[in-house]
């Protein structure tokens, strides 16, 4: 049987995803003494973290600590200047020849949803399988359609993003990431430019997510989200990890006095019916 390029490129993902899912514990991410600058200011200081294929880890923390920096260096879209970050095993740089492929394997959804204003959501959503992974246009098209059913917003396929809520542009955001079949998937604060009746739609398809068992880093401020879904939570302040736990014990029992400021001053600073609502 003859299969198109296409075709063989998604066999090829399915059989990779088949013999890692043999090892559904092995570090996907490790990032070792990384540090980073922007000028003269240090953003990230020393920063050691290893994160199991499946995991699902929240990180929080004040405005400037260095949340966003951490996950945008993973797929290099910020350059650390010192330490390591492996993804799957392999050594991550701005001059690492296959740079390409390694962002086509990180999935990533930013806080201003960064669709193409020209194209329709479906168009969105096809236009990477099409010119990264060599996908027919009709394939390309199915895909989409199902992974836009999939964060339910099938029905707006035909529509351009202006047409779109802010809640609906970012599940078209996710559903294109997806579209890429990421072995990871970062998100930026996913819910902070949008109005609050919009949060619960964005928080409810990333929990659809991140019950599938895929491997996700969020950086958010939605507690009760945090609380519900991560398996993880890491704190972080002036560049540094300053905590992590489970849940439980993040918020029963955290160790650190600044975690403890934190949370007193976010969790009193969110509504009681907007937590309930992050939790589902």
């Amino acid at each position: 049987m003859n299969f198109t390029r296409g075709e063989r490129l998604v066999m090829q993902r399915s059989d990779q995803e088949a013999a890692a899912d043999q090892t559904p514990d092995a570090v996907i991410i490790k990032m070792t003494g990384v540090n980073k600058w922007f000028g003269a200011f240090q953003v990230l200081k020393e920063v050691h973290l290893e994160v199991r294929r499946g995991e699902r880890v929240v990180i929080c923390g004040p405005s400037g600590s260095g949340k966003s920096t951490l996950i945008r260096c993973l797929n290099q879209l910020e350059e650390h200047q010192q330490g390591a970050i492996l993804i799957d095993g392999v050594k991550v740089s701005r001059t690492m020849r296959n740079i390409a492929t390694m962002r086509s394997e990180i999935g990533m959804v930013f806080q201003s949803f960064n669709l193409f204003p020209h194209l329709t959501a479906l168009e969105n959503c096809a236009l990477a399988p099409m010119k990264v992974r060599g996908l027919r246009a009709e394939e390309a098209k199915r895909l989409a359609m199902d992974l836009l059913d999939r964060v339910h917003i099938a029905d707006q396929a035909q529509k351009y993003p202006a047409q779109l809520s802010g809640g609906q542009q970012q599940r078209v955001a996710i559903a294109r990431s997806l579209c890429m079949s990421p072995k990871i998937m970062l998100f930026d604060e996913p819910t902070s430019a949008l109005d609050p009746e919009m949060v619960k739609e964005v928080l409810d398809v990333i929990t659809d997510l991140a019950s599938s068992g895929m491997t996700m880093l969020v950086v958010t401020h939605e507690m009760g989200f945090a609380r519900s879904v991560a398996d993880r939570i890491i704190f972080m302040d002036k560049g540094q990890i300053a905590e992590e736990a489970a849940p439980e014990q993040f918020f029963v029992n955290p160790r650190n006095e600044r975690t403890r400021q934190f949370l007193g001053q976010i969790l009193s600073s969110q509504p009681r019916s907007r937590e309930r609502t992050s939790t589902g």
